[in-house]
């Protein structure tokens, strides 16, 4: 690389590491380094897009609209429908005065369940950092040359950030994801116009690639309606498990700025996923233009070949702005992460065992917590196959907790019994659908293959990822709801806490002595609720929420238009 990329480079990483550690000064106690409740909507929106959005998610794109062509989109789009929920979410994390997730599972259904969240999300997030760190040494080692090799990649990245965020905590997440969000963007584009105009724009793709099929949004056989439909869901289960988002929408002043936050950043990541599925398949166009060979091609390089093929050329440092946007983008996603699933240990599993210790010492075990998590994610990255691989089993991962939240949400009978019986069910249909006895018992039945059960991978037959995620979603939450009608009811006392909680808006300084409490003298707000006298607790939104709600549809489905209207689809 040019001395001055390298400089670009340096001066961004000594800048935010710095600013991470003097953000760190300020803090004395865990509840400050876990949740500081301060921000704005400026950067709670930053913070939503830089924890949401990283350099392994347009790997992921860019690899899979290589391969598939514009359909590849649906590999980060799949959230996309589950946006507008986002405006509803946020307040309800917010009213639940949590520090953690936990907080709340072990409020509505006690201490065994929020061992059981804690445990499970320090594993998943773990697993989400090795994927995004898998992503950016891909990336580093396409964009270098194979100078920074993957293998030595993937530590430098993961050492970067661990410095800053033990050090800042949450604030210092927040903090720097507002400058790395902006390089994320800049990430996102930077590409773009430079391999669109080498193959003349989108009509020279479509030219060039010839294959009507790698235009399209759906492609029925690989990633179809039903494909979408059903990561859509299953999508909806996983966000609301996912110990990050606690930070996502409470970390804000007021409500209003976790869910302009939460909504405004993921749409801004919905549109930088375009821009990652165009340079994917405008990257195959120019490979195809150029003579190679396709097949000799890693689609998990191809966002970082083209950046080496086409920045250095052009002018000396945009290399380097581009692997510094990059590592921008793992690093706001990664602290954020690492924050999470050290909050869940320290909160969740450590201090209910080691009590009436001090706030220093508190402090000190979150830090050592978060170099430790980070290291499970290193082991997680070195085993993955390919990071579209890891992708599905993440998405996977973290969606059975999530019936437990939404279950317990809109149920009152719901119990503790229901969220374990539901959980294992999930895991264990899960695991059965990969083993071979299962897919053998499902070609005994010739329907199988006419519903699409079944394809080909490898030379194998395997359960189609749809049909996975529908038989093991609707078995696990059947199997809650048997578990928790033929089990004790749940403490009323708690629920009645719970539904009062979310019930009540948050007050203009408010002072949280303990999780998941009412301030002193905040009497709970009357809500009005359909389906009286039963134990579903359902209540009918404000207007705020239903203006809200259909403006993200809009902005869902103007974004849906655009893009085809841009691809000419």
């Amino acid at each position: 690389m040019h001395y001055i990329d390298i400089g670009v480079i340096v001066v961004y990483l000594l800048g935010v590491t710095f600013l991470g550690i003097k953000i760190g000064k300020r803090i004395k106690a865990s509840a400050d380094f876990f949740m500081p409740r301060r921000f704005g909507k400026g950067m709670m929106m930053m913070h939503a897009f830089g924890t949401g959005t990283a350099s392994d998610q347009a790997v992921v794109v860019s690899s899979a609209s290589f391969k598939n062509g514009l359909s590849g989109i649906w590999f980060q789009w799949l959230w996309l429908f589950c946006t507008p929920f986002y405006w509803l979410i946020a307040p309800i994390f917010r009213r639940l005065r949590a520090i953690t997730t936990a907080d709340v599972y072990a409020l509505r259904f006690g201490s065994s369940v929020a061992v059981l969240f804690s445990i499970i999300g320090v594993i998943g997030l773990s697993l989400k950092i090795g994927l995004m760190l898998k992503g950016a040494g891909a990336l580093i080692d396409a964009g270098t040359a194979g100078a920074i090799s993957t293998d030595l990649a993937i530590p430098i990245v993961a050492v970067l950030f661990v410095i800053y965020g033990a050090a800042g905590g949450m604030s210092a997440a927040i903090i720097t994801d507002y400058i790395q969000g902006v390089l994320t963007i800049i990430f996102s584009f930077i590409l773009l116009p430079f391999v669109l105009n080498a193959v003349g724009g989108i009509d020279g793709v479509r030219e060039i690639v010839n294959d009507p099929s790698k235009m399209s949004m759906v492609a029925p056989e690989k990633i179809g309606v039903f494909f979408i439909f059903a990561f859509g869901i299953n999508s909806l289960f996983l966000i609301v498990s996912q110990p990050f988002i606690m930070g996502v929408c409470s970390a804000g002043k007021t409500e209003m700025d976790g869910r302009f936050g939460f909504v405004a950043g993921n749409l801004i990541k919905r549109v930088c996923t375009a821009a990652w599925a165009v340079t994917g398949l405008a990257a195959l166009a120019y490979f195809i233009k150029g003579g190679i060979d396709i097949d000799s091609i890693d689609p998990d390089r191809i966002y970082g070949q083209i950046a080496k093929e086409f920045l250095p050329s052009i002018m000396p440092g945009l290399l380097g702005l581009f692997i510094a946007a990059l590592l921008a983008g793992v690093m706001s996603s990664c602290d954020s992460f690492m924050i999470s699933s050290s909050a869940l240990f320290t909160e969740n599993l450590y201090r209910p065992i080691v009590k009436e210790k001090s706030k220093s010492h508190y402090l000190k075990v979150a830090r050592i917590a978060s170099i430790f998590i980070v290291c499970i994610g290193l082991l997680f990255a070195y085993s993955m196959d390919g990071v579209v691989s890891g992708l599905k089993s993440w998405l996977k991962f973290g969606a059975p907790l999530g019936i437990g939240f939404w279950l317990g949400l809109f149920w009152r009978r719901f119990n503790s019994a229901g969220v374990w019986v539901s959980t294992l069910t999930a895991y264990f249909c899960w695991w059965m659908t990969t083993k071979p006895f299962f897919i053998s018992f499902l070609k005994s039945f010739s329907q199988s293959e006419d519903w699409g059960i079944l394809r080909s991978a490898k030379g194998n037959d395997v359960i189609y990822e749809p049909w996975q995620i529908v038989f093991y979603l609707s078995v696990a939450i059947v199997a809650g709801v048997l578990a928790s009608l033929l089990t004790a009811k749940p403490n009323k006392d708690k629920v009645k806490l719970f539904h009062d909680l979310i019930g009540t808006p948050v007050q203009p300084e408010e002072i949280i002595k303990k999780p998941c409490t009412l301030p002193i003298g905040v009497v709970p707000e009357f809500r009005k609720k359909w389906f009286k006298n039963t134990n579903f607790e359902i209540c009918a939104p404000s207007k705020v929420s239903y203006v809200g709600f259909g403006l993200s549809w809009l902005a869902v489905g103007i974004m849906i238009m655009v893009f085809k209207a841009i691809i000419g689809n």
